[in-house]
């Protein structure tokens, strides 16, 4: 297991934590007249004021002393008393997330909000007390770090959604938000140990899905490259072990041989005529070892590249003659060359990226880029800010920087459903990138896997909305076509042309997949409409009575209150989707007139029902006594979130919240739903191992199946090349505990390399 520190600095030979801690009290010179509140104070255990003003000094000579010393006094009296789950005083997090904030290179203003980021969500301060104090600038800061957990919401889903799009809008006004929100998620994945096993699951996958990919985004490797690791580490904790103990194993035969090839690439240099270049190894964080051995289906012993190089020259026309004087020498490998100085990454990273057969026929990739790239790298969006002290906001120098945050933007803040908004934040957020262009030659960055369709909607919404075709380097191609790096791609056109829901199993972008759902959505409304309308008329015309009567009568406003709908047309939608039944409506409003057989009877607000294939026990709320079943799509097990799609005639299919056919249905189509915590019911669920080819293996997976009580339905055992086994099991499991328990217990076995969960 490795140690805090190991995991802290994992990628990152530079990170240290804060110094301790003075013993001795820091005695001001004068004694203080100001506010109580505000008056100097020492925390034991927590580095003192002086020593975070020391830091912030050492790149920002006029730091205001007097604001950052009032901010840790304030801070550190508004957390009195509260201490972490760790034991540790809760005001050593605001002071550790300051100093992230310095490797950053941040201002005043930046450094007493991210001293002050808690206070108003877990004391009574409130944010115009702060704007009050110090200033309106640091309190908005404050405000857009601050979660929105006074406010109650239907999920822990919705909740999540709801935090994630307020800090889109704060960072959009001031990108000194996310960076504040990244170096507080920073701090807490390096003491996540303290919280529950549950709690640090959840907290990992979303650190891993939206506060890694957004650190990539702003260009912050080192910070993207820790969160990772400890992602990684609390994820998959066996894994994490695993490597952690094989590199540390061949550490010191690694450092042997990189301290060989960094010789070999300083006399190369020399060579060359560049003395002056730096020249170092670095090794590769555990997590993108881990990632490349998953996607190679390697062990670690074959994965050669795990160390990278960099050198560091004085220009861009340097950087291309190293990368030659590297290929004169070294045998390039095909294929694995990356210019992002001609093609910067969005997040405006660039660097030359080489991977050649090294020394002892070893594969090692190179990286050459200036002092400014690397501090582009290293700081992100930081490196580019211009200081201004005394109140002035920092301003980013180039625009075009945010190009990727505008877009961003533009697609998920309009966003009204959860589940769409967070699987479109994570589409866009965490993918690789494919370089492509217009006729014109104007640079389109798409997620890999990007369609025609996708770069429609890329260069214009009315593009994506009436594209029929498109040419990719002169060809015509299927709006299916995947493209590729350097792709000129020319899309063709109709008038009368619109968005086909077809569309939505292919298309990658959330630009294209928000466009086309609305427009999906909008045609599914008005038919539900036409059909609602007419099933109401009728239902009427059975009692001799009208709309139009009906929307006048007293009881008119009761009978939508009953339905819990606001207005008549969205009654009517939700007639024509089946939520609600139109003999119910006219026996609400109109029970007198009603024949006896449409009288409505008192219905509990929500009971239990088994779905008709005998699994888990559903709750529903609002409905009662209607067929429900499971989605085949994505096959839900007890303690997963769910969601339930009204299908006309079919009842209520309920779904995985995430799951794509709950995300292309319409929003009025859904209904909040729970597992009843009492059913025993189980849920069948398919399991997948990838194993060595070796005598014994299938009977112990089916040895560790009968100890965690999963009965096995079907089993499907086959050899893919001779040395390698894909099993297929279908077995049939009670809860989420008991499917991860058994997923973690079959990948332990010696021989098994890989054991995921199968969705149709």
């Amino acid at each position: 297991m490795a140690t805090k520190q190991q995991t802290q600095s994992a990628g990152d030979p530079s990170c240290a934590p804060p110094l301790a801690a003075s013993a001795e009290p820091v005695t001001p010179e004068v004694p203080w007249t100001g506010d109580p509140l505000e008056a100097p104070i020492t925390i034991e255990g927590v580095p003192p004021v002086d020593e975070l003003i020391a830091t912030m000094r050492s790149y920002l000579p006029d730091v205001e002393q007097e604001i950052v010393r009032r901010a840790y006094a304030f801070a550190a009296r508004s957390h009195d008393g509260q201490v972490r789950k760790s034991g540790e005083a809760y005001f050593g997090h605001p002071v550790d997330v300051a100093f992230l904030l310095t490797r950053l290179r941040l201002d005043s203003a930046s450094i007493c909000a991210g001293l002050l980021h808690d206070v108003v969500e877990d004391t009574t301060v409130s944010v115009d007390e702060i704007g009050r104090r110090f200033s309106r600038e640091i309190a908005e800061i404050v405000d857009g770090v601050t979660k929105l957990d006074k406010i109650k919401f239907s999920s822990r889903e919705q909740k999540q959604a709801e935090n994630f799009r307020k800090m889109l809008v704060a960072m959009s006004k001031d990108i000194r938000v996310l960076l504040i929100k990244l170096a507080d998620r920073l701090h807490n994945m390096r003491t996540l140990e303290h919280m529950k096993p549950d709690a640090q699951r959840r907290i990992a996958q979303e650190t891993l899905e939206i506060y890694a990919p957004l650190a990539n985004r702003l260009g912050v490797g080192w910070m993207k490259g820790q969160l990772e690791d400890l992602c990684f580490r609390h994820l998959h904790t066996d894994d994490f072990e695993k490597l952690n103990q094989e590199v540390g194993r061949r550490q010191s035969e690694r450092q042997a041989y990189v301290a060989e090839v960094v010789d070999i690439l300083r006399n190369i240099m020399t060579e060359e005529g560049l003395q002056h270049a730096s020249v170092y190894g670095r090794p590769k964080h555990l997590y993108g070892i881990w990632r490349k051995m998953q996607q190679s289906k390697l062990p670690y012993d074959q994965i050669y590249d795990a160390q990278g190089f960099r050198i560091l020259v004085d220009d861009v026309r340097e950087c291309y003659q190293a990368l030659g004087a590297i290929h004169t020498h070294f045998k390039p490998i095909p294929g694995r060359f990356k210019d992002y100085i001609a093609l910067p990454k969005p997040n405006r990273y660039q660097s030359l990226h080489t991977s050649v057969i090294g020394p002892g026929a070893e594969r090692i990739e190179v990286q050459i880029r200036t002092a400014q790239m690397h501090r582009q790298a290293e700081e992100g969006v930081a490196a580019h800010w211009k200081y201004k002290e005394r109140g002035d906001s920092l301003k980013v120098r180039d625009e075009e920087r945010f190009a990727w945050l505008k877009q961003l933007l533009e697609v998920h803040v309009g966003v009204k459903d959860t589940d769409e908004f967070l699987d479109s934040m994570k589409i866009d957020l965490f993918s690789d990138e494919v370089y492509t262009f217009t006729p014109r030659g104007d640079l389109k960055v798409l997620p890999r896997g990007s369609t025609p369709v996708d770069f429609a909607y890329a260069v214009h919404s009315a593009i994506g909305d009436h594209i029929v075709g498109a040419r990719v380097d002169g060809h015509m191609v299927t709006l299916r076509h995947q493209l590729r790096n350097g792709a000129i791609v020319e899309i063709l056109t109709r008038t009368d042309a619109h968005p086909s829901s077809d569309w939505l199993e292919f298309v990658v972008t959330a630009r294209a997949k928000t466009r086309i759902r609305n427009y999906v959505h909008a045609e599914q409304r008005q038919r539900a409409l036409e059909v609602g309308a007419d099933l109401l008329e009728k239902a009427f015309r059975r009692v001799k009575y009208s709309i139009a009567r009906a929307q006048a009568h007293e009881r008119y406003g009761k009978m939508l209150a009953h339905f819990r709908i606001a207005v008549w047309e969205e009654l009517v939608v939700a007639v024509g989707y089946g939520r609600v039944d139109a003999t119910d409506v006219v026996a609400n409003l109109l029970p007198d007139l009603t024949p006896e057989e449409h009288k409505e009877e008192p219905k509990p607000a929500k009971r239990p029902r088994k779905t008709d294939g005998g699994g888990p026990a559903i709750t529903v709320s609002g409905f009662d006594d209607v067929m429900v079943r499971m989605g085949n799509c994505c096959a839900p097990v007890p303690g997963e979130p769910i969601v339930g799609v009204v299908t006309r005639g079919r009842g209520i299919t309920v779904h995985r919240r995430g799951c794509h056919f709950v995300l292309d249905a319409d929003p009025m189509r859904r209904l909040e739903c729970e597992w009843n915590s009492e059913s025993k019911t189980g849920t069948t669920v398919g399991v997948r191992v990838y194993s060595e080819n070796e005598t014994g293996l299938l009977a112990a997976m089916s040895a560790k199946f009968t100890e965690a009580g999963v009965s096995i339905l079907s089993a499907n055992c086959r050899v893919i090349d001779g040395h390698r086994a894909l099993n297929d099991f279908e077995v049939v499991v009670h809860n989420l505990a008991q499917l991860q328990g058994i997923l973690a217990s079959l990948g332990r076995l010696r021989g098994v390399t890989r054991v995921e969960r199968v969705r149709s």
